[in-house]
C-alpha cells in the first residue's frame, strides 16, 4: 500500500510534497494510517486532534493515545477541548452536525494562524460508498451521487481511492496500533447502519462492489462535468446584472428551455431553496411573488427573478443626526453635511436644502405605512407607495430604500432617488445644506 499510495501524491497530489500540512486525527485506525503513510513519505506534517468530551474516560484515552503517537513519531501535535453537547444544544443541532462545526471551524481557524497549506482527513473509498449511499436515500441531485471531492479546497483526501480493507491489512503488517472508537459499532447512526448492515450484504452480492463503484463515480463525475459546462454557458446569457448583492436572471431565458425546472434547480441549488415547484411558479406569477429559503430569496420582479441574501435588518431602525454632524455612517453608504454659499453638482446622490426650512435632529428610516412627499420637479404631494410603483421599483428596492427625514418626520429626501420639493433651496435662501450620499465602491 506504501509504493501505491507514494504513487498517488506524487502523480496525483504532488503537490503535497512542497507543502506544510496538518492531518485530522481521531486516534481510529483510518487517521492513524494515514499519519503513517505521510511520515514514511517525509511530509511535512502536524497532528490535530479534536476532543470532542462524549465519551468521558474513552474520549481523554483518545487524546492521550495521539499526543504519544506524536511523540512516537517526533511530530508537532495540537489538541483541542470542546463541550459538544452545550454547542448543540446552544446552536439546536444534533450532536454529530455540532461535533462537525465545530471540528471543521477549529482546523479552519489553526490552519490560517499557523499558516498550514492543507488539511488531511483520512476519508476512504467505503466512506466514499458510504455517503453516496446517505444522500441516494435521503434524496439528491446529481452533485450528491458523485461521492466525497478527493480536493475541496485547502482538504485532501489522499486515501479515496483505498479500501478499508486495505487500511487494515496496512496497519496489520506494520504492526500499527489504534483506538477503537465504541460509538462506532452503534446502528441508531444511518451510516453505522449502512457500514454494518447493508454494505455487507452488498458486497456479498458483488464481491467487486468498490471496483464497480468507482467507475459508477468516475461516469456520474463526467456527466456533473457536462451539465456543469452547460449551465456555466446557460448562465452567460441568463445573469443581466449583479449589483449590491442582488443578482438579476432574465427570465425568457428559462422560458425558452422545454423543461426549465432542472435549470433552475442546478442554477438555484446552492442557495438553501427546496420548493422547486414553487420556484418554477415563479416564471409565470406575478411581480413581487418570492420564495425564501433559510438564506435567500428569489423574487419574481416583472421580467426578472431577482435572488438575494436575506438579510435580517430591523425595518424599525432609525438614525438620529444632530445639526452638529457632518458625516454619518448608514447601512448603505456615508451621509455628509456641509454648508456652502452657492449650489453647484447636481446628481441623484447630493440635495441641497434651505437649512432654515428644517428642524433637527433630522431622522435616517424606513418608509412607514402613510408616508408622503412632494417629488421636486412635480406639482402637489404623492404617496410613497405610489412613487414607488410609478418608478417600477422591486421588492427589494422598496425593501432597501432609505427616507431622510426632518424631526417631525417629514420626508425630506428618499436618498438616492429624489428630494422633497418643500426643503429646496431657492433665491432667498441664505444658509444652503448640502447633503451628499457616498455609497461603497
Amino acid at each position: 500500500m506504501l509504493n501505491k499510495f507514494e504513487n498517488h501524491i506524487n502523480n496525483k497530489l504532488h503537490f503535497l510534497n512542497e507543502s506544510k500540512i496538518l492531518i485530522a486525527v481521531s486516534g481510529g485506525i483510518d487517521s492513524v494510517v494515514l499519519t503513517h503513510l505521510c511520515h514514511k513519505l517525509k511530509l511535512n506534517i502536524a497532528l490535530a486532534h479534536c476532543n470532542f468530551n462524549l465519551r468521558n474516560e474513552e474520549s481523554d484515552a483518545d487524546e492521550a493515545f495521539v499526543l504519544q503517537l506524536a511523540k512516537d513519531l517526533n511530530l508537532e501535535v495540537f489538541v483541542e477541548r470542546f463541550n459538544t453537547n452545550l454547542y448543540a444544544k446552544k446552536n439546536k443541532l444534533s450532536i454529530q452536525m455540532a461535533a462537525r462545526e465545530l471540528r471543521y471551524n477549529w482546523f479552519k481557524e489553526l490552519a490560517k494562524q499557523l499558516q498550514y497549506n492543507y488539511i488531511l482527513t483520512a476519508h476512504h473509498a467505503d466512506d466514499n460508498l458510504e455517503t453516496f449511499l446517505i444522500n441516494f436515500t435521503r434524496g439528491t441531485g446529481l452533485e450528491g451521487l458523485t461521492g466525497i471531492p478527493e480536493i475541496n479546497g485547502n482538504y485532501v483526501r489522499p486515501l479515496l481511492s483505498f479500501s478499508s480493507d486495505n487500511i487494515k491489512q496496512y496497519a496489520k503488517e506494520n504492526h500499527i496500533k489504534w483506538r477503537d472508537d465504541s460509538s462506532n459499532k452503534s446502528v441508531k447512526y444511518l451510516r453505522n447502519k449502512l457500514r454494518h448492515e447493508l454494505i455487507p450484504t452488498l458486497k456479498e452480492i458483488n464481491p467487486s462492489l468498490l471496483e464497480s463503484f468507482q467507475n459508477t463515480l468516475h461516469n456520474l463525475q463526467e456527466s456533473s462535468s457536462v451539465v456543469k459546462d452547460r449551465i456555466d454557458v446557460f448562465l452567460t446569457k441568463t445573469i443581466e446584472s449583479k449589483h449590491d448583492n442582488v443578482v438579476s436572471f432574465k427570465i425568457s431565458e428559462f422560458k425558452k428551455l422545454k423543461n426549465p425546472k432542472p435549470y433552475l434547480y442546478e442554477v438555484f441549488k446552492n442557495y438553501g431553496f427546496t420548493q422547486w415547484n414553487d420556484i418554477v411558479n415563479l416564471l409565470d406569477a406575478e411581480t413581487g411573488k418570492h420564495v425564501l429559503s433559510s438564506t435567500h430569496r428569489l423574487i419574481k420582479n416583472r421580467e426578472h427573478l431577482l435572488l438575494s441574501s436575506v438579510k435580517f435588518e430591523n425595518d424599525d431602525i432609525e438614525i438620529v443626526i444632530s445639526e452638529e454632524s457632518n458625516k454619518i455612517k448608514t447601512p448603505f453608504g456615508t451621509l455628509t453635511f456641509q454648508e456652502i454659499d452657492t449650489v453647484s453638482k447636481q446628481d441623484s446622490n447630493v440635495i441641497y436644502i434651505d437649512k432654515a426650512l428644517v428642524e433637527f435632529p433630522l431622522v435616517i428610516r424606513k418608509k412607514q405605512q402613510g408616508d408622503v412627499f412632494y417629488p421636486i420637479g412635480m406639482t402637489g404631494k404623492k404617496k410613497l407607495s405610489k412613487y414607488f410603483k410609478d418608478e417600477k421599483m422591486s421588492l427589494l428596492e422598496k425593501e432597501n430604500t432609505w427616507l431622510l427625514c426632518s424631526k417631525n418626520h417629514t420626508v425630506i429626501w428618499v436618498i438616492g432617488k429624489r428630494a422633497d420639493n418643500r426643503f429646496i433651496t431657492t433665491h432667498t435662501t441664505k444658509h444652503i445644506l448640502k447633503i451628499e450620499l457616498v455609497t461603497p465602491c
